[in-house]
């Protein structure tokens, strides 16, 4: 891990020589603000939504194509310049020549610090990025120090250019929307307000306003500033060599103002000498004010909301609050923490378990490689982000698990994007009627992780509406009744809004997806399934891995719901009149895709436009029956149709109805990671299967110089009748990249059948490569993917955090829930306990602070050793020696919530 080195125990790290990488770039947000990404030369935007951009979009090619960064200039009075962002024409030249710089970056959660070094000025300058939470206002904090021997004298220039509009205004009407701009110069800085915004909800008006503003360490003033772009960089010139730097031109002062032109934040200082050694510090604000009807006339508006942020962080000492309660709570955010014998993974886990914050933050658009959608989150990504949250804050989780199943619809499809208020949903972002298979999959397995890590089985019987469009019949037929003016809510035949129970919409995603199947009696691949470039194969392919998935949720729903007959003694399930048809339970009927077609049609046409509103008591005997037996029944058939000669299953059906994997007739091998993770994880493999699917994966989708497990081997055809990701070359994303998301549920899938050693193997193998610098190229974390030379792609916005955290913390440590009780069940390998045999964990759980020790002092490895003792709080628990402990619920909720609590946990 070259030149990258932790500094404390929450993540805090500093990279020597940021200089000689490319593709960085990192994360700050103000958490329900702002969200802005910085790189080590301060380039990457600020935005507040899709429509709200204060800096220029920049995808991940912009952030080295790209001039206009935030930056921060030092004018010598001898006629030289420095960029301290290093964003200028000579500094850029000498990267390869002179080299007479050196970069340091230091961040922790949410703040950047760069640190630069210039030989050639003996200037160092420091910038520190970060938005205080709550706020829609960046804050860089700069601070200059004379490294040489002799006074230096400059004029200090701070130039963020303001984009301020639409990401569509890039390539759409760039010129004209500058027309719009209504530029206004304060005492204190440059504000801009569009009068109208030109994107793809029309012509409207706008009262929303941008800023740069600024002040010395003291809270001292810009003594002038260059509002325009074509003023401040001159004729020739460019944003690389500005003329109001270079020449420092006569600036514009308070009370300037103009219409219709590109606008650039340029404010200008004082001169400042520095003797040896001294600093002289500066605070740039990049601000947002967002308003929905008329204000100020602009110049008192300007004024009052660039006044407004100076009063909060306008000098050194405000800034350092600001930057110190920031760090503060994210820190206590980002809750969970690990101590094994390797510090370096301990402190990558806090990356990883902050990364599920992020995803919620950012959705799956606003960093540089996520340059497609205009925010927000999909169906899979929501829940799969939750299945952090339940660690973390589980109590938040109840209320918007129901409010999410609110977007379900009544034939057990889902709206495809999540509003911006809770239980709100709209259809595809596309408008594209599209139906991904294995959404109806994700809903129960957050539920069922929820009900067992809070005892709340309530939930399953609370009433929440379902989500309705013109879409019908699982995206096969349109609505034609269906009139936008009745909302988005199911309605009955009586025109009031029909609810039904959790339970309900979960038997309603998972049964659906049982009928719907193809020639093969597995379930339709349909628009595609998790993974979204299998996008060709709509009208005959089959996706067989998530045909497993949802044997094993149909498997698991029985026994939650045997156990609430046993333990809560539930006799009934009130359902849906029109939906009991679904749980016929006949080997005939399921043998026959034909009529389970028919069934499917059946029902979704009963409820095309409305549903009855009656209800039936269903016996719960009935309905686990009906659940167990459809399970066995997919495993069994999968069993029997889809294992290979190779030792692996195949996973998929093309749209020409072949089995897509195998070893073909000129020996080449086709194999996919997917079909393997589900029959493991699913319980459809037997348990010889799984190692000869383990030693399978090994020969053909291991690569450890690339990270791991590849999403599969190279099929060497650009393969039109399954989906587009064979057009990718091979190693990058879908083709054959090595996937965090699906390798990390391998490994879960390993450790829950109990092969440790090569659960670990997953795990690990992504954390050394995203922790190998010199092969990532990436900050701390996990990435979406790492490409065929190994490099991390996409990252910090990725599902695979989530379930590594998940991973780690229920399967590794074995600190899990049951039913609100908690599990102890470690499967810790012997390499992962620290010099004394110790490793530990810190998390929440029943409300509580936790920290969980395992003593190993034998250094035994898993599957030698046992639990031999537990205490909790120094007090002896009474426990059966075995492989795991269970802690009742009712004995945890006596404890106070206002300590930390201790579990130590003798191993031997």
């Amino acid at each position: 891990m070259r030149n990258l080195t932790f500094l404390d125990n929450n993540g805090t790290f500093r990279l020597e020589k940021a200089q000689n990488y490319s593709y960085l770039y990192f994360p700050i947000a103000s958490g329900t603000g702002l969200k802005s990404a910085v790189t080590p030369e301060l380039l990457g935007d600020a935005k507040t939504d899709q429509n709200h951009f204060l800096l220029q979009p920049e995808s991940a090619e912009e952030l080295h194509n790209n001039k206009s960064s935030r930056n921060f200039w030092v004018r010598f009075d001898n006629g030289k310049y420095f960029s301290a962002t290093g964003v200028s024409a000579l500094q850029q030249a000498d990267k390869f020549t002179k080299r007479s710089e050196n970069i340091t970056v230091e961040a922790g959660l949410m703040w950047q610090k760069v640190i630069r070094e210039n030989k050639k000025f003996g200037l160092k300058s420091e910038i520190t990025s970060f938005v205080p939470v709550g706020t829609e206002c960046e804050i860089m904090k700069v601070t200059l120090t004379n490294t040489t021997d002799k006074a230096l004298t400059f004029t200090p220039v701070a130039a963020v250019p303001i984009y301020g509009r639409s990401a569509d205004n890039l390539r759409d009407h760039r010129h004209v929307t500058s027309l719009l701009h209504r530029i206004y110069v304060t005492d204190d800085g440059v504000c801009v307000q569009p009068v109208l915004s030109f994107d793809e909800r029309g012509h409207q008006k706008n009262f929303n306003s941008y800023f740069v503003a600024g002040a010395d360490e003291k809270g001292a003033k810009p003594e002038g500033f260059y509002p325009i772009v074509e003023n401040y960089i001159g004729e020739g010139g460019s944003f690389e060599v500005p003329e109001a730097v270079v020449r420092l031109t006569k600036p514009e002062t308070a009370g300037f103002s103009a219409e219709g032109y590109e606008a650039v934040g340029a404010l200008r200082f004082a001169e400042k000498t520095l003797k040896k050694g001294e600093s002289a510090s500066y605070i740039v604000l990049i601000g947002f004010d967002e308003a929905d009807k008329p204000t100020d006339v602009l110049s008192k508006h300007s004024d009052k909301i660039i006044k407004a942020a100076l009063k909060k962080f306008g000098d050194l000492k405000k800034a350092d609050k600001a930057l110190e309660d920031t760090k503060a709570y994210w820190i206590k955010e980002n809750n969970i923490s690990f101590h094994t014998g390797d510090e370096n993974f301990d402190n990558y886990m806090k990356w990883i378990s902050f990364q599920p914050i992020l995803r919620r933050i950012y959705g799956c658009s606003f960093l540089p490689h996520h340059d497609y959608g205009k925010g927000g989150r999909g169906w899979r990504d929501l829940w799969q982000d939750q299945l952090a949250l339940l660690m973390m804050n589980p109590k938040e989780v109840g209320e918007m698990l129901l409010n999410n199943y609110c977007g379900v619809r009544m034939d057990g499809s889902n709206a495809t994007i999540i509003g911006q208020k809770p239980g709100e949903f709209v259809a595809d972002r596309n408008n594209i009627t599209r139906v991904w298979m294995d959404h109806g999959l994700w809903p129960y397995m957050t539920t069922d992780l929820y009900i067992h890590q809070t005892g709340d089985s309530n939930l399953l019987f609370k009433p929440a509406v379902y989500f309705k469009d013109k879409q019908a019949g699982r995206g096969t037929v349109t609505d034609t009744l269906f009139d936008e003016s009745q909302g988005t809510k199911q309605l009955d035949i009586k025109g009031k809004v029909y609810e039904g129970t959790v339970l309900e919409h979960i038997l309603v995603q998972n049964l659906t997806a049982f009928f719907e199947v193809g020639e093969h009696n597995h379930m339709r691949l349909r628009g595609a399934d998790w993974n979204d470039a299998l996008d060709m194969a709509a009208d005959r392919g089959e996706s067989v891995a998530f045909t497993a998935a949802y044997a094993g949720n149909l498997e698991d729903l029985s026994v939650l719901l045997k156990y609430l007959r046993d333990e809560k003694k539930i006799k009934t399930v009130e359902l849906l009149k029109e939906m009991v048809v679904l749980l016929e339970d006949k080997k005939s009927l399921y043998d026959s895709i034909e009529k389970k077609t028919d069934l499917l049609n059946g029902y979704t046409k009963s409820v095309e436009h409305t549903v009855s509103g009656e209800k039936e008591k269903v016996d719960i005997d009935l309905v686990i029956d009906s659940l167990h037996n459809k399970a066995e029944w997919l495993k069994k058939h999968i069993r029997k149709t889809e294992w290979l000669e190779g030792g692996w299953y195949n996973s998929y059906y093309d749209n020409s109805g072949r089995a897509v994997e195998g070893v073909r007739e000129d020996g080449s091998v086709r194999m996919m990671l997917t079909g393997q993770v589900f029959t493991v994880m699913s319980g459809t493999a037997t348990d010889k299967q799984v190692r000869t699917i383990a030693a399978s994966a090994d020969k053909y989708l291991y690569f450890k110089e690339r990270g791991g497990y590849a999403l599969n081997t190279d099929f060497h055809e650009l393969k039109t009748d399954l989906g587009r990701m064979f057009g990718f070359g091979y190693g990058h994303k879908e083709n054959g990249a090595v996937f965090s998301h699906m390798t990390t549920m391998y490994g879960n899938a390993l450790y829950k059948r109990g092969v440790v050693q090569k659960g670990y193997k997953a795990l690990d193998t992504l954390y050394r490569q995203a922790s190998n610098l010199a092969k990532s190229d990436i900050y701390p974390g996990i990435p979406e993917y790492f490409n065929d030379k190994g490099r991390g792609m996409y990252h910090y916005l990725t599902g695979a955090a989530s379930w590594y955290l998940l991973t780690v913390l229920t399967q590794m440590f074995g600190v899990k829930g049951y039913y609100g009780d908690m599990v102890l069940e470690p499967k810790l390998t012997a390499k992962q306990f620290d010099g004394e045999g110790k490793a530990s964990v810190t998390s929440l759980f029943g409300g509580r602070d936790y920290e969980v020790e395992y003593v190993n002092a034998s250094k035994a490895e898993y599957g030698k050793y046992r639990i031999a003792s537990v205490s909790l709080d120094g007090k002896a628990l009474k426990i059966t020696e075995g492989a795991c402990v269970l802690i009742p619920g009712s004995d945890l909720e006596k404890l106070s919530k206002d300590k930390l609590h201790k579990i130590t946990v003798t191993l031997k």
